[in-house]
């Protein structure tokens, strides 16, 4: 039994080490298309990720719907087994661990869900939602989790705790069901939280709220984040670096900064001009890349992005893929033409 399991993150800083991971989901058929059909094909939801997350950093993975960010964070975290790759969290390759020394492990990684009424269980009251973990991982505490769970209630803004804790999920708003969704994550005290589009479903009126709460949560408890987004706007809130996928691959990553002042990938400076700006006068000049995210059954050939990027060359881009390079300092991007926007 792996006696890192419950250890704190190691020192080199490194907490997420991700290689080369993939994910093909195979296509679904009726059995005589299945008996009729030469080869099996699938979707590659991931198709060559690798990455690092830093010990108390935001990563943030932004893309199109389909891109692959979500499948990638469940990855991760071993809530998807992955085709081929490696996921190391603090120095332990997440492949090698039995049901139960993953079990023991996932108290150090837990997920805030995008839909917090889908995610909640109606027939638990908020108390039982947020205690089912101390449950799970901390039986021996069963005398203290009622304290507990008034704390974390308290440090997510739902006070009085004793307010909530009988409550259902259908008896409160929806901003706090996410409140409510964010404390059922940090009660066991983790290292790594997967954030997957955690304020979409909420109010506007409340989404800056919940982006400050999750940053002053992540300063108090020294949290790491893989923060997945399709909003540019809200990645350039809370992040410290970010990846930009497509169709199943990265395609630009950097610190946010870098991105923002010098995107150096076509797509990723097509998403950046498509954030909404708060000023009726300025109107949108560089234009929007054509069609539709492509099928991810069948990828178009060499560089994923080509069909729609505006600076493709026919006799090289869709002949041969891109290698992710680092054009400046920390700044990576799989682009065979990015120089020219150096």
């Amino acid at each position: 039994m792996n006696d890192q399991i419950n250890e704190k993150p190691r020192s080199d800083g490194t907490l997420v080490e991700v290689r080369d991971l993939k994910k093909h989901f195979p296509v679904q058929a009726g059995l005589l298309e299945r008996l009729m059909a030469k080869r099996i094909e699938y979707v590659r939801a991931v198709d060559g990720v690798s990455f690092v997350i830093h010990k108390g950093e935001v990563l943030g993975l932004a893309g199109e719907s389909g891109s692959g960010k979500t499948t990638t964070g469940k990855l991760v975290i071993r809530l998807e087994e992955p085709t081929e790759g490696s996921v190391k969290f603090d120095g332990i390759d997440l492949q090698t661990l039995g049901d139960e020394e993953m079990r023991r492990l996932r108290r150090r990684m837990q997920v805030i869900f995008q839909d917090p009424m889908a995610s909640l269980n109606p027939r638990m009251t908020i108390g039982q939602a947020v205690g089912h973990p101390l449950q799970i991982h901390f039986p021996e505490q069963a005398g203290s989790h009622r304290e507990m769970i008034y704390e974390i209630l308290d440090k997510v803004g739902l006070s009085p705790p004793q307010f909530f804790i009988d409550k259902y999920a259908h008896q409160i708003s929806g901003g706090q069901r996410q409140r409510v969704v964010i404390a059922r994550a940090l009660v066991t005290q983790p290292d790594l939280v997967l954030a997957d589009e955690p304020i979409a479903m909420a109010d506007v009126s409340v989404r800056a709220l919940l982006l400050d709460l999750m940053i002053q949560l992540k300063n108090e408890f020294n949290l790491t984040y893989l923060f997945i987004t399709h909003d540019l706007a809200t990645a350039k809130y809370i992040c410290d670096r970010i990846g930009i996928m497509y169709l199943g691959k990265l395609s630009e990553v950097a610190e946010l900064r870098e991105v923002y002042s010098h995107p150096l990938h076509p797509y990723t400076q097509a998403l950046l001009a498509a954030v909404p700006v708060p000023n009726p006068h300025k109107r949108r000049t560089q234009p929007m890349p054509v069609g539709e995210i492509p099928d991810a059954i069948h990828p178009p050939s060499g560089c994923r992005f080509h069909p729609r990027c505006p600076i493709v060359r026919l006799d090289h881009c869709p002949k041969v893929e891109p290698e992710l390079r680092e054009l400046r300092p920390g700044h990576f991007v799989a682009c065979h033409y990015a120089e020219q926007f150096l």
